[in-house]
């Protein structure tokens, strides 16, 4: 379970409005994991991935079609990428036994992982940065971008911090890359999907139900982006009470679904058709199903007195299998990694400071000092610069 929950948290960079973007690249190095490659590395844009390496193909590959545009400009991105990655995947291997050491463990099975990135906001243009390391599904230390300092968020942190406060090279081209060169390149990477990215799709919203005696759940599937909402209305109230929301979770097309269960138990017949399940899309876009004792999907066979037939329809059921799966698969595959949804847990800086793309991923043509040391005492005299793609 302690991996499973390592694997599973999903990174959460607050953003409730609908106008702000995020590029994000994740690092997992994992140790003694059965069926898990010792590495790997994914990027996202808006969520979706774009790229993902691994120790078991050793190849950096793009993920959506468009992602090839990168190489018009530049033909030896993806090998380039791929060389950088295979050097990193070694010093994550070393760096996870140095964080076992720290915590006194010899042996069992560990999850080191980094994320970085920044988010823009189109309309207000301004940027946040972010930059952190987990261990075992919890925080490790995170950067604040404002001060140039690392925080170490457990005890076993404090020497990273030490040695890392120390490389103020390393801080300002971090905040330089962090704040206006990843900006630059997200921008680059919308403009590559802005077909499939700035898309908004309306999902198809179902009524479900168990047996007699469970929750009601309305079930939305096949919308995006993933910036909406689910609820349970009574007149124009929505309710609070007796409602439980459950996770967003992806489709195989990458569109997703999600789903709000209401309590039914106390619900007067002559009060249903009060009651409605709202969708709302970012951008003000709304679905709306009232609740109808005729509408409801059952799964507990013919004459459960609700529904078509009495079972649920293929295609939700079929979503749900899918999406759980897709779940699993991508723990599997690091796509979905762990971040903890608390304040002190994660630091980042506004800031509305852009720059022009140099046309090129700095991270292609120059090291990062947090590859030469991540965990390890910085070496003197070694410090090279740039975050990497």
């Amino acid at each position: 379970m302690q991996l499973f929950l390592a694997l599973c948290f999903l990174l959460g960079i607050p953003s409730g409005a609908p106008d702000i973007h995020s590029l994000k690249y994740f690092f997992t190095a994992a140790s003694n994991v059965p069926n898990f490659p010792e590495f790997v590395n994914v990027g996202l844009v808006d969520e979706v991935e774009i790229a993902h390496y691994d120790s078991n193909t050793r190849r950096k590959v793009p993920k959506q079609d468009w992602m090839n545009k990168v190489t018009d400009d530049d033909p030896e991105y993806w090998k380039r990428s791929t060389e950088r990655n295979m050097g990193r995947q070694q010093i994550f291997k070393a760096n996870i036994e140095i964080v076992k050491e720290r915590f006194n463990q010899t042996g069992g099975v560990h999850i080191l992982q980094l994320v970085y990135g920044c988010e823009w906001d189109d309309e207000t243009d301004e940027v946040n940065g972010f930059h952190q390391f987990g261990y075992d599904g919890e925080d490790f230390i995170s950067l604040d971008l404002k001060t140039q300092t690392w925080i170490p968020l457990v005890p076993q942190a404090v020497i990273s911090k030490e040695q890392w406060d120390k490389n103020k090279a390393w801080l300002d081209q971090q905040k330089h890359y962090l704040t206006q060169e990843c900006p630059e390149w997200l921008k680059k990477f919308l403009e590559f999907g802005r077909s499939s990215l700035m898309r908004k799709d309306l999902p198809s919203v179902s009524l479900l139900q168990k047996t007699p005696s469970s929750p009601l759940t309305c079930h939305a599937t096949g919308f995006y982006p993933d910036r909406a909402d689910l609820f349970w209305k009574k007149d124009e109230e929505e309710l609070h009470e007796d409602v439980v929301k459950g996770e967003m979770l992806p489709n195989h097309d990458g569109s997703f679904q999600m789903s709000v269960d209401l309590d039914l138990s106390g619900l007067k017949d002559e009060d249903w058709g009060r009651y409605s399940c709202v969708f709302h899309l970012a951008g003000g876009q709304e679905v709306s199903k009232r609740l109808d004792k005729r509408d409801i999907r059952t799964n507990w066979g013919n004459g459960g007195g609700r529904g078509t037939d009495g079972g649920f329809p293929t295609g939700a059921a079929a979503g749900g299998v899918v999406a759980a799966l897709l779940l699993l698969t991508g723990c599997i595959i690091g796509l979905i990694v762990w971040f903890k949804k608390r304040p002190q847990g994660f630091r980042a800086t506004n800031t509305s400071e852009t720059s022009s793309s140099s046309g090129e991923d700095p991270a292609m043509k120059k090291g990062s000092s947090e590859e030469q040391s991540m965990l390890k005492p910085l070496h003197e005299g070694r410090v090279q610069r740039g975050s990497s793609h």
